[in-house]
């Protein structure tokens, strides 16, 4: 399991302890960054999509399609950062950052991302790519709850294009879930590509998932295209929590920072 990955002074700005038995929310986003630039790849809108997260005030943040480098990138875009993306949008407000590499290219790769406000206790990306050129990969952060110590264990999630590789990628995450402890928190977020819904029942039936919108609201949350929302492509699902107020974030600014729609929600441990 790699180390986690920590940004300056990783310890400080933590929110307080609760005290013993009292519960204790946060808030998770889920968002597939479409590497930092708008619909059809026009326009380079990182810096604005970082003030968008940052407005949110999540304190665990799931991304996908995050560019870890990119040489020709850096001397195309002038307000290219001179960091990696997932550390430019951690920037001071997420002490702890993981990145998960699953695509990698002549210039440069990218992958999915988790940015959090806790410790992360360890993370490791599990290669669940199937045969083909397209890369994928869950990444799984283990957290610290800095108000009862408990540890959070979060995945981050992009599944293939093809119905027959996100079976066997569904399949594989369920193998990973049983490794871990039945009574942990568990929070499951990202881009499943799932627009004829196979994942519920079968999240439910290996791992006992909760999809978020659909116990909220009977539905799975419409997220892609971003400006006029109809397939149910992004998914937030839990275990061992309770979840208030999930939202679909597609309206400006984000309907012009992304492809997809952002998802966010309430957790209480």
């Amino acid at each position: 399991m790699d180390a986690p990955v920590h940004g300056p002074d990783a310890r400080s700005g933590l929110a307080q302890d609760a005290p013993a038995g009292q519960e204790l929310s946060f808030r998770i986003l889920s968002l597939n960054t479409h590497k930092g630039f708008t619909v059809f790849n026009r326009r380079f809108v990182l810096h604005e999509l970082r003030e968008a997260v940052r407005g949110v005030g999540a304190d665990i943040v799931f991304l996908q399609e995050v560019i870890g480098s990119h040489q020709e990138h850096s001397t195309r875009y002038e307000n290219w950062p001179a960091m990696s993306q997932y550390e430019f949008l951690a920037d001071t407000i997420w002490k702890d950052f993981a990145y998960g590499r699953n695509a990698v290219y002549p210039a440069g790769d990218h992958g999915n991302a988790l940015l959090s406000k806790f410790p992360i206790l360890s993370y490791r990306n599990l290669d669940v790519s199937q045969r083909g050129p397209e890369r994928r990969g869950l990444l799984h952060c283990v957290l610290k709850h800095p108000g009862s110590g408990k540890e959070i264990h979060a995945i981050c999630v992009h599944l293939g294009l093809r119905e027959s590789h996100r079976l066997e990628q569904l399949r594989l995450m369920c193998r990973l879930i049983d490794e871990l402890p039945p009574d942990a928190p568990l929070l499951v977020a990202g881009d499943f590509n799932d627009w004829r819904q196979r994942a519920h029942e079968l999240l439910h039936r290996c791992s006992s998932l909760r999809e978020v919108f659909i116990e909220a609201m009977g539905r799975a949350a419409r997220s892609f295209p971003v400006r006029w929302p109809l397939l149910p492509l992004d998914r937030i699902y839990v275990r061992n929590v309770r979840v208030r107020v999930p939202e679909v974030l597609h309206r400006r600014p984000w309907s012009h920072l992304s492809d997809h729609a952002a998802l966010i929600a309430e957790i209480q441990v």
